[in-house]
């Protein structure tokens, strides 16, 4: 699992029926530095969401196999799904 922030939306003409009930969003991921910083310059990706993170928003996603593994037995054409939303993020400590 990865943290990232959202940066906006992809809008579908028509949705495939398994993913009806979520949004997809653009999400750029965030490393320990983008963390401290509070940006990223990592390519975004499009992650799907049915928790309602707003623009803006840090988020926990998973990728790959993974990320659809929570919604087995049904199949679900994702290749990032939104985990978590995120309310605060302490970072401690650091690379000496």
């Amino acid at each position: 699992m990865r943290i990232g922030e959202t940066i906006g939306t992809v809008t579908l003409v028509e949705p495939h029926a398994a993913v009806r009930g979520g949004v997809f969003r653009l999400v750029v991921p965030l490393a320990a530095a983008d963390l401290a910083a509070g940006d990223g310059s990592a390519e975004p990706l499009v992650a799907w969401d049915d928790l309602g993170a707003g623009e803006g928003q840090l988020v926990a996603f998973s990728e790959g196999g993974e990320a659809a593994q929570p919604f087995r037995p049904a199949d679900k054409p994702v290749d990032a799904y939104v985990a978590a939303l995120l309310d605060r993020l302490d970072i401690t400590g650091g690379p000496s």
